[in-house]
């Protein structure tokens, strides 16, 4: 099976072309891939870890906890309490965790049926919100009483949604089609 890097390298004059770029570098690339997970009510220790133990198994790197940026009395939140987990991926683990995530865990999930093009952002991000981490390998033999949702979000280089758009397309993600 071919990596999401060897396909990029194989795409790339086909994109620099379809965009009318006279430089390869300036085709948009991948920069980092963030995946953050918000702890909400579990304000225990052994759950936080718990949490933070997970994500880095999915991810293969070490999660860092967040904390509030202010006291907010109504959601008993205070300063600095962990609120967060947060793992930023570049490199080669950047593309691993996308190779997983795409050939393993995306075809576990329920009813999965593509993602629609409004997950975009303007600059050309894309971002994904995913209900359950249970669909990843490392956790899928683990009781799920702690099932968590993940929010995975993929920084590029595009500069506009269509650029970004050509490169998702380029690398063949999974949209919805219409």
């Amino acid at each position: 099976m071919i990596s999401l890097k060897e396909k990029y390298e194989k795409v790339l004059p086909a994109l620099t072309k379809t965009l009318g770029l006279k430089n390869k570098l300036a085709a948009p690339r991948l920069i980092k891939i963030t995946v953050a997970v918000g702890a909400g009510k579990r304000r225990e220790k052994k759950q936080q870890e718990l949490i933070a133990d997970r994500l880095a198994k999915i991810t293969g790197q070490k999660a860092a906890w967040r904390g509030a940026k202010k006291a907010i009395a109504s959601f008993k939140v205070r300063q600095g309490e962990p609120i967060g987990f947060l793992v930023t991926l570049r490199g080669q683990r950047m593309y691993r965790f996308l190779d997983k995530l795409l050939q393993v865990a995306l075809p576990r999930m329920r009813d999965f049926r593509g993602f629609e093009e409004s997950v975009l952002d303007e600059t050309g991000n894309l971002t994904i919100g995913l209900r359950e981490h249970t669909i990843f390998p490392e956790t899928a033999d683990e009781d799920l009483k702690d099932v968590f949702g993940l929010a995975i979000t993929l920084t590029t280089t595009a500069g506009d949604r269509a650029r970004g758009l050509a490169l998702f397309h380029a690398l063949d993600f999974p949209f919805r089609k219409v």
